[in-house]
Order: structure tokens, then C-alpha cells, then sequence
């Protein structure tokens, strides 16, 4: 009996090895040992990613007349992160005839001239803004402005000085001797003014950006006639300073190069 089990397993074994069985398990290691080695080398799996649907609300800003309350143009798809400038560039692109310095915009009819760095959406109580237009004008900018301002008195000065024709009689231009005191005036009004236009370009950082073109006239008005006035008569031929204050003259000329 004992002989005749050992025969059968022994059997047994040959007919597993004959069909495979045990060979057919190393070969399923051996490949699940090559894929585990496939998928350390692959590195991890990364999820895909997750899709975020982000909503942005956009504005809408209507435009009317201050005076007549009509509707002149309607801004829209304006981002929360505009300013009021971006809507001033919106607007001169649908009405071309006012571009954006000439533009002013008010919360309220009667309010105030909202700065172009305020935030659109701070102004916001509903998805669409009403905003009220006003035309100031024509502008410039106020570098403009100033060296408009400070170059006229600087030439006028001068064509006073080398005494034209049309301004002083000839003849008593050669006839009469110019005093110190007349290079002395000239030299101070020039570097007066030349030290402004410096400061203009180099030193001043201006805020505003632009100012009404009627301003600058008033400004022009006052500099250039002031100093069409003042230089007629320093220059004329027979001007002559007062003996008993020459020292004071000169001293007062030289302070208010600097100064003024």
C-alpha cells in the first residue's frame, strides 16, 4: 500500500511536470516580477487634473450726458480689475471725437471728477454702473503747460535786449551807452527762467496729467505781458537805474534769479 502511494504521487509529479504546471508558475512570477520593475521605474501615478470652471464677473458701464441724462454709449465685458482709465480708453474707441484726458466722469450729476486710478469695482452696487460724462475741454499736459509758461518770458526777454528796430528808435540805440545794470538784468531773468525749465524736465514729477488749454492761455497771459513790460523798460535806451541804490539794485536782481 505504502509502495503504491509513493508511485502515485510520484506519478502525480510527472504529470504536472508533463502538463506544465510548475514551469507555468515561474513564468507567471518571473512576469509580474518584470511589471512590478516596469511600474517602479514609471514613477507614481498622477491624477489628472482637476478642471476649475472659474466665473469672472464682468460690468457693464452706462455713459450719460450730465445735462440731458441721455444714454451716449454703453462700456461693456469691463473686468473687476479695471480702473477708470481703461473705461475712458473703452470709451474714446466707440466715440473717437473725445479722447480720454478730455473725459470726465462722475458717480452723481452734482459730484465730484472721479480719478482715473479708481478701481471699477469699488464704484460697483450692481452688475451695470451709471456714470455720468462731462467734456472738459481741450487739454495738455503739464509739462506742456510749464514749458509753454517759462520758454516765452525767456525769448521775449531777449528780443527786448538786443533792442529790435520795431520796438526802440535806432538812432537812439547807438546813441546811448548800456549800463551794467542792463547785462546784469538780463543775465538773472535768463537763468531764472532757464532753471525752471530744468526743474520741468529733470526734477518735477507732475500727478495730473493733463489741465483745460484755457488755463495755460491765462498762465501765458500773465508771465509773457509781465515780462514784455518789465523789459521795455529795463532795455530802453535811455533807461538809467537810481544812483543811490545800485548796490541794492544789483543785489536785489541776483536774489530773485533764485528765488522767484
Amino acid at each position: 500500500m505504502l509502495r503504491r502511494r509513493k508511485t502515485g504521487s510520484s506519478e502525480l509529479k510527472r504529470d504536472l511536470s508533463a502538463h506544465g504546471g510548475p514551469l507555468s508558475m515561474s513564468q507567471n512570477t518571473r512576469s509580474f516580477f518584470n511589471f512590478s520593475q516596469l511600474v517602479l521605474s514609471a514613477g507614481h501615478f498622477k491624477p489628472p487634473p482637476v478642471l476649475k470652471h472659474s466665473k469672472i464677473t464682468y460690468f457693464e458701464v452706462e455713459i450719460l450726458d450730465v445735462q440731458s441724462k441721455k444714454q451716449i454709449c454703453i462700456v461693456d465685458k469691463v473686468p473687476p480689475s479695471s480702473t477708470l482709465l481703461d473705461v475712458k480708453h473703452k470709451f474714446h474707441k466707440a466715440c473717437p471725437q473725445w479722447y480720454p484726458s478730455r473725459v470726465g466722469l462722475q458717480l452723481e450729476r452734482n459730484g465730484p471728477y472721479l480719478k482715473d486710478t479708481v478701481n471699477i469695482q469699488s464704484l460697483a452696487a450692481s452688475s451695470i454702473i451709471t456714470l455720468y460724462f462731462t467734456d472738459l475741454g481741450q487739454q495738455v499736459g503739464w509739462t506742456t503747460f510749464f514749458l509753454t509758461e517759462y520758454t516765452g518770458p525767456l525769448l521775449i526777454y531777449l528780443l527786448f535786449y538786443i533792442r529790435l528796430s520795431t520796438i526802440y528808435d535806432q538812432v537812439e540805440t547807438t546813441k546811448n551807452f548800456r549800463h551794467p545794470v542792463v547785462h546784469l538784468a538780463c543775465f538773472c531773468h535768463c537763468l531764472h527762467y532757464i532753471r525752471h525749465l530744468l526743474e520741468t524736465l529733470f526734477v518735477h514729477k507732475f500727478s495730473g496729467g493733463h489741465t483745460p488749454l484755457k488755463n495755460m492761455i491765462k498762465g501765458c497771459v500773465f508771465y509773457w505781458g509781465f515780462t514784455s513790460w518789465i523789459a521795455y523798460y529795463i532795455n530802453h535806451p535811455r533807461y538809467t537805474p537810481p544812483c543811490m541804490y545800485k548796490q541794492s539794485t544789483k543785489l536785489t536782481l541776483v536774489l530773485r534769479s533764485f528765488w522767484w
